[in-house]
């Protein structure tokens, strides 16, 4: 991308001179066509290196379809696919080996105990020598949580043992790039408190995250960047923090002069209306730094200035004209088949 963010549909488009940065995957013109249904349309997608990205949508938005295809799991019908600045899915067994995945739950055998599920896995991977498949596995279940529970049979797992079983399989061995379905579907707050903190050592450690997810909320808490889907189409995509900003252009002044404050903006043309804590600029007509400067000629005592910003779930729902479900959350895809 050449632009710091980009929202369609009217929602914003902002230029930037700032140059594009290195990609670990991107797509371009990519669509999925499954007999009459068409469950991919034209996703052009970058994920920057070392940013952890959000996809969100509704159900049957492609999220999972396009993961699919990015990881080579499936063959698009048109467009291009690249990963770790290979072709997919030709160039699978050279990108692959550096990429964790967890993707539509994790699939284990059911008789077997967690730690012996992952030491099949282990087995599974080039760059893993034999000699350090134990340690690697022991490593894996600890950042888990799940060493106590390793002797246990698969099947006896709940939904949130089975997801962090399927994540320390995602991170046997140190990866390049991480892409994550659903990681807290399952897990109570304590084991969501634990994944945020491995994706944002990940994200440290200079790791590509990409994360599926329906809750908007463990999204903004992680994420640097989102990308939306809708109708099998991108409809925006970006850094996070660019995209909640650019949902409400407006400059939040706190001060106790709010109505001396809201005469020196208006009197320079500066649309503005009171707040409990002072005024609000619109920022459509007038930039910041223009704002901050009238009213302190003004004589306007200042306390703290900042960027108004929309959360999350506002933008979702705007961006996909749907409406938020009776407990707060927009409906967006919790994993299933796209």
């Amino acid at each position: 991308m050449t632009t710091s963010f980009e929202v369609r549909d009217g929602v914003a488009d902002e230029s930037s001179a700032t140059p594009a940065p290195a990609l670990a995957a991107r797509t371009r013109g990519l669509r999925k066509v499954y007999r009459s249904t068409v469950a991919v349309d034209q996703v052009d997608l970058d994920v920057p290196e070392g940013a952890v990205l959000g996809m969100l949508g509704p159900n049957g938005s492609g999220k999972t379809t396009t993961i699919r295809m990015l990881l080579g799991l499936v063959r698009p019908t048109e467009g291009e696919v690249e990963l770790l600045g290979h072709a997919m899915p030709d160039g699978a067994r050279h990108a692959l080996p550096d990429v964790g995945a967890l993707v539509e739950g994790p699939g284990f055998h059911p008789f077997l105990s967690g730690r012996d599920n992952l030491h099949r896995m282990a087995a599974a991977e080039p760059r893993l020598r034999a000699s350090a498949i134990e340690q690697a596995v022991e490593d894996a279940l600890e950042r888990v949580g799940l060493s106590a529970a390793a002797h246990r049979r698969y099947r006896a797992y709940s939904l949130g043992m089975k997801q962090r079983l399927g994540l320390a399989g995602a991170l046997l061995v140190p990866r390049r790039m991480v892409v994550l379905d659903e990681p807290t579907n399952g897990l109570d707050p304590s084991g969501t408190r634990e994944i945020r903190k491995i994706i944002a050592e990940l994200h440290a450690d200079g790791v590509t995250v990409v994360v599926s997810s329906h809750l908007l909320a463990e999204v903004e808490a992680t994420c640097t960047h989102v990308a939306v889907l809708h109708d099998g189409t991108v409809v925006a995509q970006g850094g996070l923090n660019e995209l909640l900003e650019s949902g409400s252009p407006g400059l939040l002044v706190s001060t106790p002069d709010g109505d001396k404050a809201l005469d020196a903006l208006r009197e320079n043309r500066i649309p503005a209306r009171l707040t409990p804590e002072g005024v609000r600029a619109d920022l459509t007509t007038a930039l910041a730094p223009k704002v901050v400067e009238t009213l302190v000629h003004a004589g306007v005592e200042v306390h703290e200035v900042r960027r108004e910003r929309t959360d999350l779930e506002d933008l979702f729902a705007r961006l996909t004209q749907g409406e938020s479900e009776p407990d707060g959350l927009s409906s967006v895809d919790a994993g299933g088949a796209a």
